[in-house]
This record gives C-alpha cells, sequence and structure tokens, in this order.
C-alpha cells in the first residue's frame, strides 16, 4: 500500500523535553472541552479573555474615574463613599475592577505559561512573542498604581514599599522613599499617581495592538457565552465579597496588619522575606530570559508557500485565509491593468499549507500531467498529494476502500492503517482542497474521513475552522453539494485521541455501505 510520507510535527524541544508537562496539559485542555466544549473552553481563549477583562477593567475605571477625588485628602473618602455598604452599585463597580484586575493579570500569566509550555514562541512566532513579554511589566504598573490611588494603608504600604525597591538601584541619587518618610503627599504626588494608573493603560493599549499587528482575525473577544459568564463571575464575586478599603493613609504611622493582593502585590512580600535587591534580580533575569527564549531555541527552518505566477488569478484567497497575515497581494508580473498575484512573506510564513487548500487551482480534476497550482508547499505539493492518494488506491486489494486524509499536529491517522485504509497526514487539515473528497471517491474510494485538530485547537489557529466550514459549504473552496454525505466524515481530534478517529472510521464504513454515486477517474502518472 502507498502511503503518503510527510514529516512529523516539527517541535521547538529536543526529545525528552517536557513531554510529561505538555502531555498533562493537553489532557487538562481535553477534560475542560469535554465540559464546555471547544468554542467556550477558557484555556483554548486565555488571550481573548484578557482582551475581555481589559476592556471591563477599561469602562469601570473610567466611571470610578468621574467619582473620584484626585486629591492627597479627598481620594480616600471619595472611594470609601463610593463602595460603603453591601450590595450596591459602587460596591459593585469597585469590586469588578478589583476582581477583573486579578483576573487579567492570572490569564495574562497563564496565556504566556501556555504559548512557553507549547513552544510557541519562536521561529513565525517570534514578533507575537517579543511583543507580548513587555505587556505583562505595564500590567503589573498599572496594577500597583492603582491601589496607590485609594491611598489607604494599603496604598500607603504599596508605594513606600516601591519607592524602597527604587531605592535599591545603584544609579538614583536621592532615596525616592524620604518622599514618603517625611511629611505628607502633595497633590502633586498623588497626580503622579493618577498618571501611573491612567497613563500607562494607553502604552498598554498600543503593546495589545502591536501584539496582535501579524495575527490574521485575532480573537480580541470570546465566544458570547464565555464572554457574559465570565462577566457575570466577576460580578457577582464583586457583590458577595466586597473590596473594602483598610484604613486611610497616614505617614506618622506605619501600617500594621494588612489584606494584600497576593497576586498584584507579590513583589512587597518577597523583598521583605528576602531584599529589594534579589527581587531586581529575580524579575530582571525572568524577564531577560522570556526575551531571549526566541533566540536561545531557533524554530527549524522549513519550506515556505511558493507563488507560480502562471498559475495565480489574483483571487485573494490564499490572503484571506491565511492565519498570519503572511500573504499580501501585488501587481501581476505579465503587466495586465488590475491583476493581482499573491506574494508571500517568508519570515511570517508558518508552513502550514491552509493556503494551497484554499486556492482554486489546487483541485486535482485538472487535465494535466503536471499539476502546478497557484500557491503551493514545496515539502508537499498538490500534484504529489494527488498522485500518491491514487497510487495508493490502485494498490489496495480489499472489497472496501476507504482514504484518511489527517494532520500532524492532531490525532495520529497513521494508527487507522490497515489494508482497507490509506492513512494521508498533512501538515494541516486545512491544506486539503475539498475536491480531493470528490476525487477520492471517483478514484475508487468506498469512504473519505477527515480528521484534524479539535475545534479551536488548530497548531495554527483557524485550519480546523476553515476546513470544516469549506466541508459545510459555507467557505470557498466548497465541497460540492453532489458528494453524498454517507461517503464522507468529519472528525476533530488531538493527539492522544486516535480512538476518536477509529470510532469515526467504524461508522463512516456502516454509513457507506454502498459504493458512491460519482464517476470514477483514470488515474494519473
Amino acid at each position: 500500500m502507498a502511503q503518503l510520507a510527510c514529516a512529523p510535527a516539527l517541535s521547538p524541544f529536543p526529545p525528552g523535553d517536557r513531554p510529561d508537562a505538555r502531555a498533562l496539559y493537553r489532557r487538562l485542555e481535553r477534560a475542560f472541552d469535554a465540559a464546555f466544549g471547544g468554542a467556550l473552553n477558557p484555556l483554548k481563549h486565555l488571550g481573548a479573555l484578557a482582551f475581555l477583562l481589559f476592556w471591563l477593567l477599561a469602562v469601570s475605571g473610567v466611571i470610578l474615574y468621574i467619582v473620584l477625588d484626585t486629591s492627597a485628602q479627598g481620594a480616600y473618602r471619595s472611594i470609601d463613599e463610593l463602595s460603603r455598604g453591601p450590595w450596591t452599585f459602587g460596591s459593585g463597580l469597585r469590586g469588578l475592577h478589583r476582581y477583573a484586575a486579578d483576573a487579567f493579570a492570572f490569564v495574562t500569566l497563564a496565556h504566556l505559561a501556555r504559548e512557553w509550555l507549547l513552544g510557541r514562541f519562536n521561529g513565525f512566532r517570534k514578533f507575537s512573542w517579543l511583543t507580548g513579554v513587555p505587556l505583562v511589566p505595564l500590567l503589573y504598573v498599572c496594577a500597583i498604581g492603582g491601589f496607590w490611588l485609594n491611598w489607604d494603608r494599603l496604598g500607603q504600604f504599596s508605594a513606600i514599599a516601591t519607592a524602597e525597591w527604587f531605592d535599591a538601584l545603584p544609579f538614583l541619587a536621592s532615596p525616592l522613599a524620604r518622599n514618603f518618610l517625611s511629611g505628607a503627599v502633595s497633590d502633586r504626588l498623588f497626580s503622579l499617581f493618577v498618571f501611573v494608573h491612567l497613563g500607562v493603560p494607553l502604552l498598554l493599549v498600543f503593546g495589545l495592538w502591536f501584539h496582535i499587528q501579524r495575527i490574521a482575525r485575532a480573537e480580541v473577544f470570546p465566544r458570547r457565552a464565555l464572554a457574559m459568564g465570565t462577566t457575570l463571575a466577576l460580578s457577582a464575586l464583586a457583590l458577595a465579597v466586597p473590596v473594602r478599603s483598610q484604613g486611610p493613609a497616614d505617614l506618622a504611622l506605619a501600617p500594621g496588619a494588612l489584606s494584600l493582593d497576593w497576586l498584584l502585590l507579590f513583589m512587597h512580600p518577597l523583598a521583605a522575606a528576602t531584599s529589594n535587591a534579589f527581587v531586581w534580580l529575580v524579575l530582571g533575569t525572568a524577564l531577560a530570559g522570556l526575551f531571549a527564549l526566541p533566540f536561545l531555541r531557533p524554530a527549524r527552518t522549513q519550506p515556505v508557500a511558493t507563488v507560480d505566477p502562471a498559475n495565480c488569478n489574483g483571487c485573494r484567497r490564499c490572503a484571506d485565509d491565511c492565519p498570519y497575515s503572511a500573504i499580501t497581494m501585488a501587481p501581476h508580473p505579465n503587466g495586465r491593468a488590475g491583476v493581482q498575484v499573491a506574494v508571500v512573506k517568508s519570515e511570517m510564513c508558518s508552513s502550514c499549507g491552509i493556503c494551497a487548500g484554499a486556492c482554486p487551482s489546487s483541485t486535482p480534476f485538472r487535465k494535466t500531467q503536471l499539476l502546478v497550482t497557484g500557491i503551493d508547499m514545496p515539502q508537499l505539493p498538490i500534484a504529489d498529494l494527488r498522485r500518491r492518494l491514487l497510487q495508493g488506491l490502485a494498490a489496495m486489494r480489499g472489497e472496501r476502500r476507504f482514504v484518511v486524509f489527517g494532520c500532524d499536529h492532531g490525532a495520529a491517522v497513521q494508527a487507522l492503517a490497515a489494508p482497507d485504509v490509506l492513512p494521508l497526514s498533512l501538515v494541516c487539515a486545512g491544506m486539503l482542497p475539498p475536491s480531493f473528497i470528490e476525487y477520492a471517491l471517483r478514484g475508487g474510494a468506498d469512504g473519505v474521513l477527515v480528521a484534524g485538530c479539535s475545534e479551536d485547537g488548530c497548531e495554527f489557529r483557524l485550519g480546523q475552522r476553515w476546513t470544516a466550514q469549506r466541508l459545510a459549504g459555507e467557505r470557498e473552496p466548497h465541497l460540492r453539494r453532489s458528494v453524498p454525505a454517507t461517503h464522507w466524515k468529519a472528525v476533530w481530534a488531538d493527539a492522544g485521541e486516535e480512538a476518536a478517529l477509529r470510532d469515526a472510521l467504524d461508522e463512516l464504513r456502516r454509513q457507506a455501505r454502498g459504493p458512491a454515486d460519482v464517476s470514477r477517474v483514470e488515474a494519473c502518472a
């Protein structure tokens, strides 16, 4: 039996490096899939949740700023009056702002950890990683400044501890803590607190915008049910456990026992337990390590998509479907007015092949011995896929024959190899032109199974989604409605879920009992 020989899924990690941690995380993600479904799985939408939480912070913060007295003497009183009494609008709004800040930090750190654990920090993803890392310190600067604005005992403690932390830097001539330890805080200094808490978020907005520049159709807002559920959960928490001030700040007194926010103010107790210099060393080393990671573990180079101008009609489907905005359109070299050709930016190309699956010239029905498409992957050309498909079908000697098109990053289709099954694995399920299903049936297959990563779990973000829409006739190129639905099936399963493939294949065997009502095709050389 001829089988399609594809390179295995490439990983930036050497063999044996953190396989257990990645497997455990994937298992956790699958458990959340079972509970919420892929579309509402919070572990798969951490970036979108972070955007949602940021906007919750922005909206609630604007309202709070309207009622805030931005003077050193009036700040505490205005916030305390707003949040006095349980189950009030002011108390709920303040709690929502505070708990959204905690959730924003937690989700952002979880998003960073997930991308690191899955090895998504180098190659074509390096830009997103390097622009995402600076957002973490900006987030914490903004959050810590928010405690100062309340100017209660916790805000006083944080402001003084932060000033002492900066005093540990050798290049500061005058100790900053002296400004807080001698006399009262002036309105001018309090205006600096306001700027820190309101000005830094503007940098954060720009950073978030910059972070997603190379991501097509970036998910900046989660699905409605997930967004509503998150907002309602935070609102309920804000009403059930109100946030309270811890007494007005008094520089003449050292703050006593305080209720700390350990997620946002962790650096203060850490500095108290060790030293300010040690905290600088730990945080500086961690930040430098995150920035250096893409360079310490460079990605393995893979051939990028190539364009053949003679077969490119400028339809833009490849540019529209590219998950990382690696394809743009330019004037066609033939010089004809209004005609364009696709251009691939090699440094942004993920080598996923989704563009090849989108190209109208990728149909195997083209009457040509040498099939050349408008855009293709050098490591697995569409012509090679057609040849291997027909050779594999011709080599099968059973009464029934089934073809399984799979994905290198999803459940392994090679596990289904059998005398009556031809498994063909692609870089991504999105690389498969839908016409290959009809072509395989016409070539003698009794059924075709298309497999890819789980819903919203595609290694290349959009491959599973585009494939599902193409097969459903919702996206071009689409599977023709004349193809009998009883003779093909799609299943979405991640690596380790090969049992789901077997179940889907067994179901296809049962439903595809008779031959497909399609014409046969001649084998190509």
